[in-house]
């Protein structure tokens, strides 16, 4: 079994008397693309933003076995724990290939004096394997506004992978996507783990996260609820109950088996 390169042991975050986070623990393994979902209000993007330093948390957060609790985020960031968050923000005076470069890009002083003299920028292959990676090989020169809504979110990651990070944490990637364009974003999504990058995957989207992901997290009230293959998580009766609310209590065993289908061929559509 590979080593963990993120692992949070009893992440717990408060607002006031809200508890949004309970004792929760996850790791995600090296070249594994791990999903946690969970009914709105669990607490998915609470978590993103707690590994990342963007809220208080009480626990402990490693990354490749160190201890980050007590870092600000921009020192998380340059161990390499990248983020994406849900709204799209894009230069939209720059085209795509500069939107990389200008969020990934911090060239030493001998690279800038490099670039006036009209030389190759030091990691410009980083930013062309991104692209690629992504599908976005023809629209480098593009505009933002020439992009479609799925465009853009391929650009907001390919600008974090750019940054070659350890580990990427994507929230809410399908948000606004049409059914076409979240399999396509499955498919890439795929693709960027097999190319060697760790990924935890947050979205609504339980087709998307099922279809594509080889370990998965639930989250209910911000404790968690299941864990494991997406072929175990998917017939959970406390998954299911969670998603079907309060009514999950009045049926009996076969209706929630035929909800567990009704999940699956969600995913199995997705992937």
């Amino acid at each position: 079994m590979t080593a963990p390169v993120l692992a949070g042991h009893g992440v717990s975050v408060s607002f006031g008397g809200v508890r949004a986070l309970v004792d929760v623990d996850l790791e995600v393994r090296e070249g594994q693309l791990v999903g946690l979902i969970g009914p709105n209000g669990a607490g998915k993007t609470t978590f993103i933003d707690a590994v990342t330093g963007f809220v208080r948390f009480r626990g402990r957060v490693e990354l490749d076995g160190r201890d980050i609790s007590s870092l600000p985020p921009h020192r998380r960031a340059r161990l390499g724990l990248a983020r994406t968050w849900q709204s799209i923000e894009l230069f939209d005076d720059l085209t795509v290939r500069e939107n990389l470069a200008v969020a990934s890009y911090h060239p030493p002083v001998l690279a800038t004096v490099a670039e006036v003299l009209g030389r190759q920028a030091p990691g410009s292959s980083t930013l062309d394997d991104a692209l690629r990676l992504l599908e976005l090989d023809d629209r480098a020169d593009d505009m933002p506004d020439e992009l479609s809504q799925g465009q853009r979110k391929l650009v907001g990651i390919a600008r974090a992978l750019a940054a070659q990070p350890r580990l990427l944490l994507l929230d809410e990637p399908a948000a606004g996507l049409d059914t076409h364009e979240s399999e396509e974003l499955g498919r890439k999504l795929r693709n960027v783990v097999d190319g060697g990058t760790t990924l935890l995957l947050v979205d609504h989207d339980m087709g998307l996260v099922l279809g594509i992901s080889d370990w998965v997290v639930v989250l209910e009230f911000g404790k968690v609820i299941a864990q494991g293959p997406p072929d175990v998580v998917r017939r959970d009766p406390q998954v299911i109950a969670a998603y079907l609310g309060s009514a999950a209590k009045e049926v009996g065993r076969e209706e929630l088996e035929e909800a567990a289908e009704t999940i699956e061929e969600a995913a199995e559509a997705s992937s």
